[in-house]
């Protein structure tokens, strides 16, 4: 019973890390690009759900739109004055450029609000058990967690799947040369893919503050680094790779929490462990395609 009472646990911490590394894994099959500050939007959308609950008095469900338009934004801003300048210039130059972007956001929310741990505002959402069995049971934000990253990714396939921009955005990530000589707008293409991945981020970022009932500016320091891991296991630029690697993800999580207790490996170690045995035995992840050079 305790197993499954893990599983549960770890599928819902996957969607938290599937929500954060689909924006990575989008932006990665559009540019090419590992997006370091993209765990920094997953702090951003708390914090902007928190500023529109406390100081604009929204709603929980207006400030969570709220929280996702800003992170949007955001991410829009990004790519325009850290990326675009950069497009075509050596990979490091843009990581570099990503790693300082994550630093100036974190200092400047450390200035607005303090480095200090606070609480997420009254959402009115009560957390509340499910007994699902004598020994089994549930909160209802572990649900609402992974109803939301159901519903995230519903979207996400519908608007890839059945719309212009999102087909566009398909032809881009096949190759973006080719797009753009048949017309497609290529710079529109990767605003909108930042703009979908950082909504993604935002909704995970408020999920886990509402979840936990704590937020702090580097918040998305860990998490962002982990969805990495994630895009790597599952295989760089991969969506169907993403989802089963942060799941992977969450129940090795879960599973080592609730069967290894005292262990001498830390629980967010296990991430890196996990990242360090790909790398060494499938660098290409699960669904990656190896590159063959002649």
């Amino acid at each position: 019973m305790v197993f499954i009472q893990q599983l549960i646990n770890g599928i819902s911490i996957g969607f938290i890390y599937i929500l954060i590394a689909v924006g990575l894994t989008m932006v990665y099959g559009v540019l090419k690009l590992l997006h370091f500050a993209h765990g920094t939007i997953y702090m951003v959308g708390a914090f902007s759900a928190m500023v529109g609950m406390t100081y604009l008095h929204m709603h929980f469900l207006v400030a969570f739109l709220f929280a996702l338009v800003v992170s949007g934004v955001v991410g829009i801003l990004i790519e325009r004055y850290a990326y675009r300048p950069l497009r075509g210039a050596h990979p490091i130059t843009t990581l570099i450029s990503g790693i300082g972007i994550a630093i100036v956001l974190e200092n400047v929310f450390q200035v607005m609000f303090s480095s200090d741990t606070r609480a997420f505002p009254e959402t009115g959402i009560e957390i509340s058990i499910i007994q699902l069995t004598e020994s089994i049971t549930i909160t209802n934000m572990k649900l609402i967690i992974i109803a939301a990253g159901i519903v995230g990714l519903g979207s996400l396939y519908a608007f890839l799947k059945f719309t212009k921009m999102g087909l566009a955005i398909q032809a881009t990530s096949q190759d973006l040369r080719t797009a753009s000589l048949m017309g497609v707008n290529v710079n529109r293409v990767v605003a909108v893919t930042f703009l979908l991945g950082s909504a993604l981020a935002a909704a995970a970022g408020i999920l886990v503050a509402l979840n936990f009932n704590s937020m702090y500016p580097t918040m998305g320091s860990i998490p962002g680094l982990k969805a990495f891991c994630v895009v790597v296991l599952g295989g760089l630029g991969s969506i169907p790779g993403t989802i089963i690697g942060g799941l992977i993800l969450g129940l090795v999580e879960s599973l080592s929490d609730g069967f290894m207790t005292g262990m001498v490996v830390d629980k967010d170690a296990i991430a890196f462990i996990i990242l360090i045995l790909i790398l060494l035995v499938k660098p290409s992840g699960l669904f990656g395609k190896n590159i063959e050079k002649v």
